[in-house]
């Protein structure tokens, strides 16, 4: 910031991602619509090729909307709302509990029993073999879920209940109107869109030490089109307050910082080598001590 002190006007809201996010939602809302009365192979295939790649974009548009960029600092509630919402077509409450863990990943990244992205002992252990990282990536979504609870419990708060009663609200609408098979569309395509698919690359492409001395890397290609930009890792983490939109005009601003810095070129090869790699697996992350911050 010393030396390229523009990069401070990239800060603040992305006017545009409140209007992408609600065309993503009603997107998946006229898709539930469309595929009640589909057979079930049919619901299950369009749920991973379409619906869950859409609610994988929509759970990034959500971490984009954690950081406040969607209303900017000065509308947090706005923001937290506009997360609920965002939230509806992954079928779960997802958007407050993910908040709330958020920020303690880049307040204390790679922090034990804080940052609750690392795996546990018992991960790096079982999920050590070919098959059973493979396994691992299709339950990534359980992992996610359930590590939190192990690893650093929290309380509920009234955010995560009204994210919880909003969510299976419309759930019921959905099942009211149109069945059961409009709701497994919705759940279906965000398991298996955030499990074995070639988008969640990005969960293992992000910090997994795939060259020694390196816990964070970026990702240059174009699924970053659909993904808000969390390709653009390093200089997410660097810049958190800028939204994913203006990720790339930090590279190009401060390119002698990044552009001598490893990046993956695919995120399908990161999952094969993530797979077949006997090197890499859940223990490839950097753990470390960390003291707790004073909450202001």
């Amino acid at each position: 910031l010393a030396k390229y002190p523009e990069i401070k006007a990239l800060m603040g809201p992305d006017p545009h991602l409140k209007w992408i996010v609600s065309g993503m939602v009603f997107m998946q809302f006229l898709a539930c619509y469309l595929v009640k009365n589909l057979s079930w192979k049919w619901i299950f295939f369009w749920a991973y090729a379409f619906g869950g790649c859409i609610n994988h974009s929509l759970t990034l548009a959500i971490h984009d909307i954690s950081h406040n960029v969607a209303f900017g600092n000065k509308q947090a509630r706005w923001n937290r709302w506009f997360a609920v919402f965002a939230n509806l077509p992954i079928g779960i409450p997802y958007s407050a509990s993910f908040k709330k863990y958020h920020i303690d990943h880049h307040r204390y990244l790679g922090g034990d029993a804080l940052d609750v992205d690392i795996p546990t002992d018992f991960e790096g252990w079982f999920f050590c073999t070919p098959l059973r990282k493979l396994l691992w990536l299709f339950l990534q979504p359980l992992f996610y879920s359930l590590r939190p609870l192990y690893v650093n419990p929290k309380a509920i708060t009234r955010m995560e209940i009204f994210n919880a009663l909003v969510q299976f609200s419309v759930d019921l609408i959905i099942y009211y109107l149109w069945g059961l098979k409009p709701i497994i569309y919705l759940i279906a395509g965000t398991i298996l869109c955030m499990g074995l698919h070639p988008i969640s690359g990005h969960f293992i492409a992000e910090h997994y030490m795939f060259l020694k001395g390196y816990e964070t890397y970026s990702y240059y290609g174009p699924l970053n089109w659909l993904t808000f930009n969390v390709g653009y890792h390093m200089e997410h983490h660097d810049f958190p307050s800028i939204p994913g939109c203006k990720l790339p005009m930090v590279k190009k601003i401060a390119a002698e910082y990044y552009d001598n810095l490893p990046y993956h070129q695919s995120w399908i090869r990161v999952l094969w080598d993530f797979v077949f790699d006997d090197s890499i697996g859940p223990y490839s992350r950097v753990k470390r001590r960390c003291k707790l911050a004073k909450e202001s």
